[in-house]
């Protein structure tokens, strides 16, 4: 995995300017909340009779998915298609690298359409990062989620959500909770929330779904549903990770959502006005009870929402710090 400095020097343009998107761990809180101001004067677009902006029209934006989602992939998409890019999806894991073409070699096909920015999902951890360091200068890269290492798009949405709720973060106590070990969402979000000053950070999970030395991001770690949910602000509920699971490291589902899945009755050691959020895709009756995800506390539909804002937001910022560079390296 490539140091920190590493990203830094990948990600920022010498001035401090987004030009890609790999990671938010090392970016600074003032950056942040230039990416949730700017996503929340996109927020009311769907609301508009035009949905349409032209911050990115005559840019191609590739969606580069070697991992199947759909959520994720339906907000990329939406949010280029509002920002007026022309769009191209490309569902790798069942073209090209299925018949034994390197992610190499379908990074040099892709350069040859000359597409402006990469939309990257990728089973690898750090596959965003390899393929911004190999793109032309001028082509942006935005990391759609790499392996166990980020997914930087979501944390941002989340941390939005939060915002908007709950206002300033250094008065809150967030509480994550489920298979930690997994998720790079989590890794995100915990990066997100120390960065912007989160007045305690704690994650939730049985001792097989906790990396070994978690305490060292900062986080508080609780085994029980009552101690960690109690008088918190913000409830984070993860999605089980099976398909990233080695060993067998739960008895079952059912004992899984029985000790930490998110029920009315353990909703009850929050605080009243706690809301509760989830990544999705939510696996109801293992994850959360599906009358806590519908009820009046969810905010998780608010989440699918500032997705599309949040990925405007750094769409259009890594573009513009992109074209920058490259004017400035022209006029040298």
């Amino acid at each position: 995995m490539p140091s920190q400095n590493h990203y830094d020097s990948i990600q920022l343009t010498p001035e401090g300017q987004l030009k890609h998107f790999l990671t938010i761990e090392g970016l600074h809180a003032g950056l942040l909340t230039e990416i949730l101001d700017t996503a929340d004067s996109f927020v009311d677009m769907s609301e508009q009779q035009v949905k349409k902006i032209p911050l990115l029209r005559g840019k191609t934006v590739a969606n580069l998915f070697f991992e199947a989602s759909t959520r994720t992939l339906s907000t990329f998409e939406l949010a280029a298609k509002r920002l007026s890019a022309d769009v191209l999806n490309l569902n790798i894991s069942t073209s090209s690298t299925s018949k034994g073409e390197t992610l190499k070699d379908t990074l040099m096909t892709l350069r040859a359409m000359h597409c402006d920015m990469f939309v990257v999902r990728h089973s690898a951890s750090g596959a965003a990062h390899f393929i911004a360091e190999h793109v032309t200068p001028d082509v942006a890269v935005i990391n759609a989620g790499d392996g166990r290492h980020a997914h930087p798009t979501q944390a941002m949405l989340d941390m939005l959500t939060i915002r908007q709720h709950k206002g300033d973060f250094a008065q809150l106590k967030v509480a994550i909770v489920g298979d930690i070990l997994h998720s790079r969402v989590a890794r995100s979000q915990i990066h997100a929330l120390r960065t912007l000053g989160t007045a305690e950070i704690r994650v939730i999970a049985p001792l097989t779904l906790l990396p070994r030395h978690i305490e060292a991001m900062g986080v508080k770690v609780y085994t029980e549903m009552s101690r960690g949910l109690r008088d918190v602000d913000v409830i984070i509920m993860l999605r089980l990770q099976k398909e990233r699971m080695q060993t067998a490291l739960l008895p079952s589902e059912s004992e899984f959502y029985k000790l930490y899945g998110l029920t009315e009755a353990k909703l009850a050691y929050a605080r009243p006005d706690a809301i509760i959020m989830h990544p999705g895709p939510i696996n109801r009756g293992v994850e959360i009870e599906s009358g806590v995800a519908d009820g009046p506390r969810s905010v998780i539909l608010n989440q699918v929402t500032n997705g599309i804002a949040v990925r405007m937001a750094v769409m259009s910022m890594a573009m513009s710090g992109q074209l920058k560079l490259n004017q400035q390296s022209t006029e040298v």
